[in-house]
């Protein structure tokens, strides 16, 4: 990697940690695919369980129809990336991989021949992975592969970061609904904090919704909102 590169990645990877959230920084990371490596289309998706993917961004229709196919047809690289311990996974050719038939004969007629899966992975766990896809076979090289690789460390970096702030808001947001929850209760039916905070608690037990969301309708309609039938 020439110094050029490195100042690049160093950029991108600026880029990538100043994006205001995390819809955003998956979409970038998508699109400095496209700029890093010499592909035509580029997806990002996200891995729950072996069983599930996510897509999450990608930088044309052809790209994300091709992350869909995985979940639909319940097979290809995305997939065994998730249980495996391989970091990527490169297809020379789709209409000659045998590895997932179905996928490969459908992202074929798409007119994509090349891919290179590389997972999106801290030291603690896995997020997803991106996919590079390329119109003409034998797309991707050692170069490449190198590249793409990189590219997934600073981009797993910058969505772990993202996905944990994105979880602290949520938590300050849900805190500071229940916040306003209790000080309806504590003003109506004069009781202490801890004492509001019992009465949201046993509503949310009692009638199975969840505490954030009988929070939130207390809030907005000064009421208990009616259990479920």
């Amino acid at each position: 990697m020439d110094e050029s590169t490195a100042e690049e990645f160093g950029r991108i990877a600026l880029e990538l940690h100043d994006q205001p959230s995390l819809v955003e920084t998956i979409d970038q990371v998508a699109h400095f695919a496209l700029s890093a490596v010499d592909c035509d289309y580029a997806d990002v998706l996200f891995l729950h369980r072996r069983e599930r993917v996510e897509s999450m961004a990608s930088t044309d229709p052809v790209a994300e129809t091709a992350g869909q196919l995985q979940i639909t047809h319940h097979e290809g690289p995305a997939l065994m990336l998730a249980g495996s311990a391989e970091t990527f996974i490169a297809i020379r050719d789709t209409k000659a991989d045998e590895r997932w038939p179905t996928w490969s004969a459908e992202v074929a007629k798409l007119g994509i021949r090349s891919v290179l899966t590389v997972r999106l992975a801290t030291l603690k766990n896995t997020i997803g992975v991106i996919s590079l896809y390329g119109k003409r076979p034998e797309c991707f090289d050692h170069d490449d592969i190198a590249v793409a690789h990189v590219l997934a460390q600073h981009a797993a970096v910058a969505l772990a970061a993202a996905r944990q702030e994105s979880t602290l808001w949520q938590a300050i947001d849900a805190r500071k609904t229940i916040g306003q929850a209790q000080g309806i209760l504590m003003e109506r039916f004069d009781l202490t904090a801890d004492q509001a905070f019992g009465v949201l608690r046993r509503y949310s037990q009692a009638h199975n919704i969840k505490l954030s969301k009988v929070a939130g309708l207390l809030s907005s309609t000064r009421k208990l909102p009616e259990a479920p039938r």
